[in-house]
This record gives C-alpha cells, structure tokens and sequence, in this order.
C-alpha cells in the first residue's frame, strides 16, 4: 500500500474522532499538528510500512485551509488538495518533485489496494485471525465513556481528558471469554472552535467528493483491516457515534486498538521455551522469545495533537512552491 494510501487513511482516521461537522462555515485556518501512525503484526507487514520511520515516530506539519485548496507541509513532504481541480499534489522537498494524481486515479489504487488486502487475508495463517472475525461468532459492541477530571492547556486552549473505551466481544460471553477487540481513546476536549471545524469541513467535502459518503470512504481506506478484522468495522463505527457526542472539540487523541485472545486460546497458546543452559539455550532464547503468551496485542496506535491555530490562511499558504519538477 503506498504512502498517499496511508495518510489517506490517517484522515479518515481523524475524521472518526473528530468533532461534529458544522456546514455552514466559509472561514480560512492555518494550524500546526503532530500525527503519528504505527501498525502492528500482520497488519503492519501487510500495510508495509508505507509511512516509513516519521509515521511511526510522528510528523508535525502545518495545514491551511483557504477556500477549495488544503495544504498539508512539513520538511520533508507535503501534500495539496483541490477540490475544484479534482486534484492531488504530493510534494517531495528533498528532490524538488511534485507528482500530481487525480480523484479517478485515488479511486483507482484503492481498489487495487482493496484486491490485494483481500488476497492478504484470504492468505493469512487462522492464528493470526482475530477471533471474532471466525465464521458462526455473532459481536456485541459495548461502551464506556470517563471524564477523568484532569486539565491542561493544548494550543492555548483548556482542555478536559476524557477515556472512551469501545470494545467488541463474542455475544454472550466477557472479553477475557471469548477474545475480542478494545479501543481505548484518551482524548483531549476543548472549547468549539470555528477554524478547527473549517478543516474538518474540508476533509469532509474531500471524503464525498472521492467516495460519495464517509461510511463507504472508512471502508474503502481501511480495506486492510476490514478484510482482516471485520469486526473493527463495527467498533470505529461506535467510536465515531461516541465522539460526536462530545461537548467540545477534541484537541489531542491518543488512539490504543488492541486485539485479545479467548480464554481458550491462551490455554491452547505453546508455553515459553524451557531456558536450557549454554550456547544452544541463548540461541533458543534468541530466537524464539523467552516471554509468555500475552492475552491482548496491540493492532495499532495512533497520535493526533493540534499544536497551534491561527484562524487565517493566504493564498500562498495553499499555492504548490515554485521550482518543483512533475514526476510522471
């Protein structure tokens, strides 16, 4: 899966835990953010790493917003969205290039994105299932939102933590029983600002535009996931639901999902190797671990915190800088 798939796929990301959308908004921003995305497993092997190292580690970029463009810098790469052009640019400032892709062409390579996650999981191993994506097992999707009563200051704005916690689990049965899935959001809500909805406004329109609706985009930009856990389908869906219900706008998400394994998979789970002693004990130790079965394993993190605001943008904010190269 290519780096423009990726990110593509962090604003969706974004979008699930973002505030609701306000329609009527024609303001300008400019804002600085940190956005981190790391994958883990299978998955991560499957999604090869296509974010690269500053993914994982985080990007701070600054986004500007002006009329039908958006602007996404940093010091290594950037990328412009045009709306009435129907067009991507994805800058690369350490060459000077520019390669440019229309919507039709996104379009495209999700698709051939969707096939080749599909084999994927056709191809995975049943071990590396997740356990309620198993034929016959029927999900319940449960919730629990704390106000933890702790502040601070994000972007010079105050703050509220709030834990929302989604987890998905064989009906009838606890998460330690039959296995499942949890997503923990620690969020950071802060007052309703007008530039922030701007950006997600636009993100929005770019959603619709490419795919018509923000359910069907979910499932187009995380067609890996949806072909290996299906059931995370149904907790970003609740996660989305829980979010907009927020008396606020989220100014910092810390994002934790993690798979857990049924109490009868950890019984049949092989034990840790026996230590042994000399050399053919450290390299069986080295090779194969020497740590028990864990129960739950995280499937992916992900970091979004708004830095700073500036409720204005200009044209140059959004114009592609001069003396790029178009690669074809």
């Amino acid at each position: 899966m290519s780096r423009k798939t990726l990110s593509c796929a962090f604003v969706v990301l974004s979008l699930l835990v973002g505030a609701t959308l306000v329609p009527t908004l024609h303001a300008d921003v400019k804002k600085r953010e940190k956005t981190a995305l790391k994958f883990e497993g299978m998955l991560g092997r499957v999604m090869g790493m296509a974010g690269g190292s500053a993914m994982k580690d985080g990007l701070t970029s600054t986004v500007a917003v002006k009329g039908n463009r958006k602007a996404t810098l940093n010091d290594q790469t950037g990328q412009i969205v045009d709306l009435s052009e129907e067009k991507i640019y994805d800058i690369g400032f350490t060459k000077k290039e520019c390669r440019v892709m229309t919507f039709d062409q996104l379009r495209a390579q999700i698709k051939k994105a969707q096939a080749d996650a599909a084999k994927a999981a056709k191809d995975m191993p049943a071990e590396n299932r997740d356990e309620l994506d198993q034929p016959g097992k029927e999900v319940e999707v449960s919730f629990d939102v704390k106000a933890t009563g702790e502040t601070r200051t994000i972007a010079g704005h105050p703050a509220k933590q709030v834990i929302v916690t989604i987890t998905a689990h064989e009906k009838g049965k606890t998460l330690e029983e039959g296995g499942g899935m949890v997503m923990t959001n620690e969020i950071w809500v802060g007052p309703r600002i007008a530039a922030l909805n701007e950006v997600e406004l636009f993100d929005s329109k770019f959603v619709k535009a490419v795919y018509g609706d923000s359910a069907g985009a979910m499932a187009q930009q995380f067609a890996g996931m949806a072909a290996m856990y299906s059931s995370l389908q149904k907790v970003m869906a609740q996660t989305e639901a829980q979010m907009k219900k927020l008396d606020g706008m989220p100014l910092l998400i810390v994002q934790k999902t993690e798979t857990a394994k049924s109490a009868a998979a950890m019984a049949e789970a092989p034990a840790a190797p026996a230590s042994g002693g000399g050399l053919s004990g450290a390299l069986a130790r080295r090779m194969m671990g020497n740590k028990k079965p864990e129960q739950r394993n995280l499937l992916y993190a992900s970091t979004s915190e708004t830095l700073s605001i500036d409720p204005a943008a200009s044209d140059l904010d959004v114009a592609l800088p001069a003396g790029l190269k178009e690669k074809k």
